[in-house]
């Protein structure tokens, strides 16, 4: 099936057909990153559909088991939230809990109004390269979340998952 040309500046992500939402997805792999949530009550642990004001999201550079940091896709993609039950799936439905994703994440950026990033595949022939150069993927940035002790991840903070550069 043929895109729409521009698609992205006509339609919300609510109109957008699967095809259109798929090509959206900048291939970036930062959703791939383990993330936490610092919290003061240190007693409330696992995955959350909210933050509070207080908390922060802090990026790592320790990437699913299941990535392939070089290519930035995921080995078992069809299957990645049966075999990661907490997997990032961002459907439609979720969009407004959308804290989580970097503010470079492209679906990020057009649920804000702030347009597809100059370096997104779709405004560059549909290839990466752009994206890689930019460093705005975790190409080659990351390990693997099977090479790192779970009381280790805080020694595994990195900033550079936030940057956005449009």
């Amino acid at each position: 099936m043929t895109l729409q040309d521009k698609f992205w500046e006509t339609k919300t992500l609510q109109e957008m057909t699967t095809a259109e939402w798929e090509a959206v997805c900048d291939g970036c792999a930062k959703c791939c990153l383990n993330k936490f949530i610092h919290e003061e009550d240190e007693s409330l642990e696992g995955p959350t559909d909210y933050i509070m004001p207080e908390e922060t999201v802090y990026f790592t550079n320790i990437a699913c088991q299941y990535l392939n940091s070089n290519k930035c896709e995921c080995s078992c993609y069809e299957n990645r939230t049966v075999l990661v039950p907490d997997c990032v799936k961002l459907t439609k439905e979720n969009l407004k809990d959308i804290f989580f994703m970097p503010t470079s994440c492209s679906y990020r950026r057009l649920q804000e109004g702030r347009g597809l990033p100059s370096w997104h595949p779709l405004l560059n022939n549909g290839k990466k390269s752009l994206m890689h150069k930019k460093q705005m993927s975790v190409r080659n940035k990351t390990i693997s979340e099977a090479a790192v002790r779970l009381e280790d991840f805080e020694d595994h903070i990195v900033s550079w998952p936030l940057n956005d550069l449009d």
